[in-house]
């Protein structure tokens, strides 16, 4: 959580544990939330207020959760979220996406706007001022497995195609923004290679061709995870990021370097 204070956990087992340390007892303890909760949680994500948790489960749905512990001492803040104080477990709101599981949810940096990821391709935000205006893009990509808030106006998306993507959010809905991996230039091959060169890497690694058997994006497979950096300390903007995938690899993203090379993109 943002205070370190506690930690959520999602199961198959179609319920959230929320988990504290209890010093009487000197052992960790948790507490379940079960209801509505239909099909296994695949993602969590926690409020700034520390108060408030976000899932997306395996049943089509994006779900946010009072998570207040009196335990704990909590004394949570009334917001377009929680219009009034709640207990914990309480449900808060409910999004449905279309027709897949919820891969990937996240608060913004303010806690004001809520994003997740479907497995029907689809991108949604939702601003707490309205929560009945979903924004829903759907994409042609495939499925997004993760987002990051890169500011407060935009977030990258990344997943089974491979590369991250940004988004820019405005009042009126979310557009896709750019790609954010520059394709890599590969040496020889193609249209510029000669008869002479075609004939001498058939000699040598006993095929001509190695196109339709390699990507061209820095990973090489599903994209699993994407994790801020660093932020820019004047806008709070992430200005480094970092992502990681089934191919084994971790990246480090330098969007400054990014922003130059596809044209002053800027978040």
């Amino acid at each position: 959580s943002p205070l370190e204070d506690r930690f959520a956990v999602g199961s198959g087992a179609r319920l959230l544990s929320i988990c504290y340390f209890d010093p009487e007892h000197n052992w960790w303890v948790s507490k379940h939330i079960k209801k509505p909760i239909r099909s296994t949680i695949l993602c969590v994500d926690w409020h700034p207020s520390n108060h408030l948790v976000a899932i997306g489960s395996c049943d089509f749905k994006c779900r946010v959760f009072c998570s207040a512990l009196k335990e704990l001492g909590d004394k949570p803040q009334t917001s377009n979220w929680m219009p009034k104080l709640n207990k914990f477990g309480t449900l808060l709101a409910e999004f449905d996406t279309n027709n897949g599981w919820v891969h990937g949810v996240q608060f913004s940096p303010s806690g004001n706007q809520l994003a997740w990821v479907a497995h029907d391709s689809s991108v949604n935000v939702v601003n707490s001022a309205n929560l009945t205006k979903v924004h829903t893009v759907l994409t042609s990509n495939l499925p997004y497995s993760c987002l990051l808030w890169m500011s407060e106006s935009s977030f990258a998306a990344a997943g089974f195609n491979y590369c991250p993507d940004l988004y820019t959010v405005t009042a009126d809905g979310v557009t896709f923004t750019a790609k954010m991996d520059v394709k890599k230039e590969k040496s020889g091959g193609g249209a510029a290679m000669s008869a002479m060169a075609r004939f001498q890497k058939l000699d040598v690694q006993g095929q001509s061709e190695t196109g339709g058997t390699t990507v061209d994006t820095t990973h090489e497979n599903c994209i699993t995870e994407i994790r801020a950096l660093s932020r820019n300390p004047a806008t709070g903007a992430v200005s480094k990021f970092s992502t990681s995938g089934k191919d084994g690899r971790l990246v480090i993203w330098n969007f400054d370097a990014l922003s130059s090379s596809l044209g002053g993109l800027k978040i």
